[in-house]
């Protein structure tokens, strides 16, 4: 009985942790493309109408309509009808977990800084100058 239930409990783990990367996924899909980001942008306040999001791209409101769509599926627009108006909405969530993910590599980044850092002279002024040499 208690390895049935260790066993129920991994593969509910497991099944959560699959969920958590397919939309991880689906977020990085969604801001791989340009027009999908600058539409992310655009939302940075209150909710848009669909046409108010399409009106400064140079590509058919069925285009910014299919952009939207994918942003939807990624839990990262929340659109909200009302008979044939459609307003938008930033959904932040998606993003957070994004950044969290994300965050989880600074210390590789900070490793590079730190060197960087040390390399031009860091605080104290010693390192080397532009040409290579030492100051």
């Amino acid at each position: 009985m208690a390895s049935t239930k260790a066993a129920l409990i991994d593969a509910t783990a497991e099944t959560r942790e699959s969920l958590e990367e397919e939309r991880l996924d689906r977020v990085f899909f969604a801001l791989s493309d340009p027009v999908r980001r600058a539409i992310l942008v655009r939302l940075d306040g209150p909710a848009l109408l669909v046409s108010e999001l399409a009106a400064p791209f140079a590509i058919s409101l069925q285009a910014v309509s299919r952009h939207i769509q994918v942003l939807v599926q990624a839990g990262l627009i929340r659109q909200e009808r009302t008979g044939r108006v459609s307003r938008c909405r930033l959904e932040v969530g998606p993003i957070f977990a994004a950044a969290v993910w994300i965050n989880r590599y600074t210390k590789y980044w900070q490793a590079q800084f730190d060197t960087l850092a040390a390399w031009l002279g860091g605080p104290n002024g010693a390192g080397r100058s532009r040409k290579g040499g030492r100051r």
